[in-house]
């Protein structure tokens, strides 16, 4: 595997790299339509204009939001490094959704809607004239993100996943009765036995959400037996997307990722393991992430120049 895991200082070189110097940062909420639903986004523009330089997509993890520590974090730091960042909400299903997911508010989201989304996100970019874009996601956003990147848009210059998720369905079943005191299989069968736009019978522990009141049956299914693997490390293709790996050694959600990724031997995927840091690289951790982000853009735009 061609890893390295000593990240390389070259973030105060970018404005020179990229003639990108810029006093201000113009921080504004965008909303765009996707279908019946409008979908909204942090938009940090950190020079003279969107489509000057690359761009950082941001995609947050599971229930989340982009008002997280970490996106606001590093939507802060891009902007130190005068690099342009979009940070969005995944809609969950609802219309211009804001904050934390609201267990309460039925669940009709699916884990592969994200995709979707990212890819109107990336189009709306190149809209604006953005032809550089770099996709990051955190835990199942880093996921998402490297699903949806089996097929990038050709403007998109590689991936960025931070502690993304990982997925065995025999340690979801124990974490599941560990948690909620339920065999999932269960409730798998109980799913499956739903018309294909039918609800749960009954409040069903889902995800985060302890006996949420209303979930799709496919959305349960979605998350529990999903079609399509869950598991980061095996949606990684060789000789695909030019991608980075971030995990924390202190991470405890996805303590198996390192171990996955040694049996990778990718030459398009780089594996950064950072000391200390856990599953949210918080404070100072997040300089790493950055750190690599920018490493990745000057190394695929020498590329492209090479």
């Amino acid at each position: 595997m061609n890893k390295r895991i000593q990240l390389t200082i070259i973030g105060p070189f970018l404005s020179l790299v990229f003639g990108l110097m810029s006093a201000s940062v113009s921080a504004e909420e965008i909303t765009i339509k996707a279908g019946e639903l409008r979908l909204n986004a942090v938009l940090n523009v950190a020079t003279d204009a969107i489509n000057e330089g690359p761009l950082v997509l941001l995609v947050h993890g599971t229930l989340a939001h982009n008002g997280m520590e970490i996106i606001t974090n590093l939507q802060a730091l891009l902007a130190d490094e005068s690099l342009n960042s979009l940070a969005i909400n995944l809609s969950l299903g609802i219309d211009d959704r804001h904050g934390a997911y609201d267990c309460a508010v039925p669940h009709e989201h699916r884990h592969e809607d994200a995709v979707a989304e990212i890819a109107t996100w990336v189009e709306w970019l190149k809209g604006q004239g953005v032809d550089q874009i770099l996709v990051a996601g955190h835990s199942r956003g880093g996921g998402q993100v490297a699903a949806y990147s089996q097929n990038a848009d050709a403007n998109v210059l590689g991936q960025v996943l931070i502690a993304p998720s990982t997925w065995n369905p025999e340690y979801v079943k124990t974490a599941y009765y560990s948690r909620y005191q339920k065999r999932l299989a269960d409730l798998i069968d109980v799913a499956k036995q739903q018309p294909s736009s039918g609800w749960m019978p009954e409040p069903t522990d889902f995800i985060y959400c302890n006996k949420a009141p209303k979930v799709r049956a496919a959305s349960f299914l979605s998350y529990y037996q999903p079609a399509q693997t869950l598991n980061t490390p095996d949606l990684l293709v060789e000789g695909g997307l030019h991608t980075v790996i971030l995990a924390g050694s202190e991470d405890q959600v996805v303590k198996d990722l390192p171990q996955q990724l040694e049996l990778l031997e990718f030459l398009n995927v780089e594996f950064i393991l950072v000391d200390g840091a856990d599953h949210y690289f918080r404070d100072l951790y997040a300089d790493d992430i950055v750190e690599a982000m920018v490493d990745a853009i000057v190394t695929l735009n020498e590329a492209d120049q090479s």
